[in-house]
């Protein structure tokens, strides 16, 4: 379910437990969609709270790392799951479970 939020800044869609905020819907495309069903199934297999907090720890150590932003974002393992198969329709069909695992454990 999309859901229009003016507190979300524009061109961000943030993925509150499968409902994804967003400033303005018009942008959003199937690509983002299925970007965006990559973390419903990561935060399924962590039960939720749990992905939110590694989510935020990696995202920490990561910013540490980096001292930017953007790089620590891009770096998170979730997000390069997502970010990699994110135009791929296909790929939650084949998608084998704790794929984001892979990610931590290689080079940045």
């Amino acid at each position: 379910m999309i859901v229009k939020c003016k507190l979300i800044p524009d061109g961000i869609c943030l993925n509150l437990f499968g409902i994804y905020l967003t400033r303005d819907k018009s942008w959003i495309s199937v690509k983002v969609i299925n970007h965006e069903k990559i973390h419903d199934a990561q935060q399924r297999e962590l039960l939720y709270i749990p992905f939110y907090i590694l989510y935020l720890i990696e995202w920490l150590v990561k910013l540490l790392k980096y001292s930017n932003w953007n790089k620590a974002y891009y770096n998170i393992s979730f997000e390069r799951e997502a970010y990699r198969y994110g135009h791929d329709l296909s790929y939650l069909g084949r998608r084998k479970h704790y794929s984001w695992i892979k990610y931590l454990r290689s080079k940045d």
